[in-house]
Order: structure tokens, then C-alpha cells, then sequence
């Protein structure tokens, strides 16, 4: 993935007002991130628990999220639909986003399990280990599991449209 800047992030998500995108805490610690190793950028807001934010890069546009979440975790073992890596306890979150547009504004939302933690590129490039569940053997190389990372959250991010 790209570099990016605050303005690229402020200036692409399509689920919330421009207000809000512009009042909403965007990362510090931009220059610092593992770009080469991030197919998204996810963050949480450290002053609203249960709120996070993806930014992902599709052909020449990006295309921001704001998604919520329950707090606290539901305890049992899950899996992310992302990255197919297993945690226990809080560590899968039901993410929820409001759709893009007018069925957004309505109130109609779409949601998927994903990792609370936002780091599904590291997972499925083993940079980083889930740290009470597991990923499953599989015979795919990191590059062929970061496509599946990709795949899949370009298919979230379809059904924000649809």
C-alpha cells in the first residue's frame, strides 16, 4: 500500500458526513506505519470506544469507512472473515458500517467479522500472531493470502454500494 496522508484519508470516506470526517481522529503515527506490509489502513478512535476506521486503496481511488463495534468481545472463538485468522475472546469484532448514500442516510448498514485489532495484513503475511487463537495450516504463500485479504475486503466494501 501507498503512503497516506490525512487529507487522502479525510478527504475518501463515503459512509459519514464531510463534518464528521473531519472532526473524526485520524492516526499520528502516519510516516511510521508498515506500508509495504498493509493492504488497508485500520485504526480505532481512542476517544470513542467501539469506533474504528478502514482506509482501502481500490485501483486509483481510495475509499474511507467508519464502522462500529460492540466493546468488550462476546468471549468465544471467532474468526475473521478478512484474514481467516482465529481469536478468543474480543479479539473478532461484528464490525457494522452505514452504507454509502441515500440507503446509508435511511439507516441500512452492512457488517462482517473482522479483527478488532485491524491488522489482517500482518496476520496474513505472518508478521503478527493471533495471541490466543490460531490461523489454520494452510499451503497458500503470504502474497496469495494477502490477495485473499484483499479480495475479501474489497467485497465488503462492495456491499456499502449495493
Amino acid at each position: 500500500m501507498q503512503p497516506l496522508t490525512e487529507r487522502d484519508i479525510r478527504s475518501s470516506f463515503v459512509n459519514c458526513s464531510k463534518g464528521d470526517a473531519k472532526r473524526l481522529n485520524v492516526p499520528r503515527d502516519l510516516a511510521d506505519r508498515p506500508w509495504d506490509d498493509l493492504d488497508f489502513l485500520g485504526w480505532t478512535d481512542p476517544s470513542y470506544a467501539g469506533r474504528c476506521y478502514l482506509t482501502v486503496p481500490r485501483g486509483d481511488e481510495l475509499v474511507s469507512i467508519a464502522l462500529r463495534h460492540e466493546t468488550g468481545g462476546s468471549g468465544k472463538t471467532q474468526m475473521c472473515t478478512i484474514c481467516l485468522t482465529t481469536h478468543s475472546g474480543g479479539g473478532v469484532s461484528l464490525m457494522t458500517a452505514a452504507k454509502a448514500g441515500d440507503s446509508g442516510r435511511r439507516g441500512n448498514t452492512v457488517g462482517t467479522l473482522i479483527c478488532t485489532d485491524l491488522a489482517c495484513s500482518l496476520y496474513a503475511r505472518n508478521k503478527k500472531r493471533p495471541a490466543m487463537g490460531s490461523r489454520y495450516r494452510e499451503d497458500l504463500t503470504p502474497e496469495e493470502k494477502a490477495q485473499r485479504v484483499r479480495d475479501n475486503l474489497n467485497a465488503f466494501v462492495d456491499r456499502l454500494y449495493s
